[in-house]
C-alpha cells in the first residue's frame, strides 16, 4: 500500500483528474437539481440567482471560453517558469516546482471550472425546462473562485522563481529527510549491538533497473522479526541498481521467498523523499550554477554554502557508517551501510575545491561553513572537518593571493582549527609541505 501510495504523490495528473471529475460530478448533480427541484424551490431562491435557458447558454458559452483561456496560460507561465528553473538553478530542482501541490490544484480548478461550464452548457436544452435555472449562478461563481485562485497562483509564482525561496525549500527537504533517520535511528538503531548473522544466506535483486528512492526500514524491520531473519543491505539509497543486481543479504533458518519489492522502491529518477545525498547536491549545483562565469553570483552561493555547513552539521550527528537496526528485544535484524561522513563531506565540497579555488569570497565561505559544522557536530568528527579544509587548501594558488586576502583566509582557518582541537596551518608555507 505504501508502494502505491509513493507511486501516486510521483505521478502529476493525480490532482488535475481528481478536479476534472468533482467538476463533472458537479454538473450532473445541477443538471438534476435543475430538472426536478429547482421549479418546486423557485419561491424560497432570490429571483436574481436564475437565468432562462437562452441567457445561461450565453454566459456559460462566455465562461468556457474564457476559463479556457486562463487555463491555456497557466500551462505556459509553468512552462515558462519549469525552463527558468532548469537554466537558471538546476535541471534536478524542477521537481520542486513540478512537485508543488499549489500549481497543480490551480490547474486543476481551471480545467474543472471549464468542464463544468462546458458539460452544463451541453445538459441547456429549452425543451426540458420550462422554468429558470440555477446552474448558471454556480458557473458564475466557480469563475470568480478561478479568478481568486488565478490571482493568488500569479503571486506565488512570483515568490516561487526567487532564488531565496527555493533554497529555503531545499534546505525545508532536507531537514525533513535527516529528521526521519534521527527518528528511526532513534527507535531502532543498536546499541553497542555486533552484526553476528546466523542461518542459510540467500541474495535477492529487485527484477527492476533504477535507482533506489525509499526504503520501508519499520517494515522490513517487522518483517524481519516475525519471520527470524537477518537482512543485510547491499545498497544504498540513492544507488542506481540493475536488474539482476543483489540488493539483500537474508539470512534465514530455513529457504524461503523474500518479497523484496515491498520494502524497496525503484525508481527512474532519484528523489530527496529520503536521498539525503541528493537533497544536498540540489543546493550544491545551485551553488555552482551561481559562481559560474555566465551568473556570476558569488554571494547566492555563499549564502547556500553557510546552510550546507548547518544541514552537515545535523547529519554528523547522526550514527553514519554501518547502522543496525534491532527488534523490540534488542536482537539485530538489519544491517545499513549508511554512507560515511567523511565520504559526504567530500561529495558536498570537492566541486566547490575546484570551480570556486579563485575566488576568495567562496573559500573564505566553504572555511566558515566547516566552522558552523563543527560547532554541532561531536568530537569523533572533527578530523573529518579538518581534513576536508586542507584538501580545499590543496587546489588554491595560496603564493598569486594578495596580502590582505590570505591574512583573510588565515583567520578563518585559525578559528576553525580551534573549534576542530587542530594545529593551524601557515598558508605561506602550507604547499611547501
Amino acid at each position: 500500500m505504501k508502494n502505491f501510495t509513493f507511486w501516486i504523490k510521483e505521478k502529476l495528473w493525480v490532482t488535475p483528474a481528481v478536479y476534472s471529475i468533482l467538476a463533472v460530478a458537479l454538473s450532473i448533480i445541477f443538471f438534476y437539481i435543475d430538472l426536478y427541484l429547482i421549479e418546486s424551490l423557485s419561491e424560497y431562491i432570490p429571483s436574481i440567482l436564475l437565468t432562462n435557458v437562452d441567457l445561461a447558454k450565453n454566459i456559460m458559452g462566455n465562461l468556457s471560453g474564457a476559463l479556457l483561456t486562463m487555463t491555456t496560460f497557466t500551462f505556459s507561465t509553468i512552462l515558462v517558469v519549469l525552463t527558468m528553473y532548469s537554466s537558471q538553478f538546476s535541471p534536478r530542482t524542477l521537481k520542486n516546482f513540478v512537485h508543488d501541490r499549489l500549481t497543480w490544484r490551480v490547474l486543476g480548478v481551471f480545467l474543472g471550472g471549464f468542464i463544468y461550464n462546458t458539460l452544463s452548457l451541453l445538459f441547456m436544452r429549452a425543451h426540458l425546462y420550462s422554468h429558470d435555472v440555477i446552474s448558471t449562478f454556480i458557473g458564475i461563481l466557480i469563475a470568480f473562485f478561478c479568478l481568486a485562485t488565478f490571482a493568488y497562483f500569479i503571486h506565488h509564482i512570483s515568490t516561487t522563481v526567487q532564488v531565496g525561496k527555493l533554497v529555503i525549500d531545499l534546505v525545508g527537504d532536507t531537514e525533513r529527510v535527516i529528521g526521519k533517520f534521527e527518528d528511526l535511528w532513534e527507535k531502532t538503531a543498536d546499541k553497542g549491538t555486533i552484526w553476528r548473522p546466523d542461518g542459510i544466506k540467500q541474495s535477492f535483486a529487485t527484477g527492476k533497473a533504477g535507482f533506489i528512492g525509499y526504503i520501508h526500514f519499520e517494515e522490513l524491520l517487522g518483517f524481519a522479526e516475525k519471520n527470524g531473519m537477518e537482512i543485510e543491505i547491499l545498497a544504498c539509497i540513492g544507488d542506481y541498481v540493475h536488474e539482476n543486481k543483489s540488493i539483500v543479504n537474508v539470512y534465514m533458518t530455513e529457504s524461503k521467498k523474500f518479497p523484496v519489492n515491498d520494502f524497496f522502491v525503484i525508481g527512474d529518477e532519484r528523489t530527496s523523499e529520503q536521498d539525503i545525498e541528493f537533497a544536498l547536491q540540489k543546493l550544491v549545483e545551485i551553488s555552482l550554477r551561481a559562481i559560474s562565469p555566465g551568473i556570476n553570483d558569488p554571494n547566492t552561493a555563499n549564502d547556500i554554502v553557510i546552510r550546507l555547513g548547518n544541514l552537515l552539521g545535523k547529519i554528523g550527528s547522526l550514527k553514519t557508517d554501518e547502522v543496525v537496526l534491532t527488534d523490540k528485544e534488542g536482537n539485530g535484524r538489519i544491517l545499513y551501510a549508511y554512507p560515511a561522513f567523511k565520504e559526504i563531506l567530500y561529495k558536498v565540497y570537492y566541486q566547490f575545491a575546484y570551480y570556486g579555488k579563485e575566488d576568495i569570497s567562496v573559500l573564505a565561505a566553504l572555511s566558515d561553513s566547516l566552522i558552523v559544522t563543527a560547532e554541532s557536530v561531536p568530537e569523533k568528527r572533527y578530523s573529518d572537518l579538518w581534513d576536508i579544509q586542507l584538501y580545499v587548501l590543496e587546489g588554491v594558488d595560496i603564493k598569486n593571493l594578495k596580502a590582505m586576502d590570505r591574512l583573510f583566509l588565515q583567520k578563518k582557518l585559525d578559528i576553525l582549527a580551534d573549534r576542530v582541537n587542530k594545529r593551524t596551518v601557515n598558508l605561506l608555507t602550507f604547499n611547501e609541505n
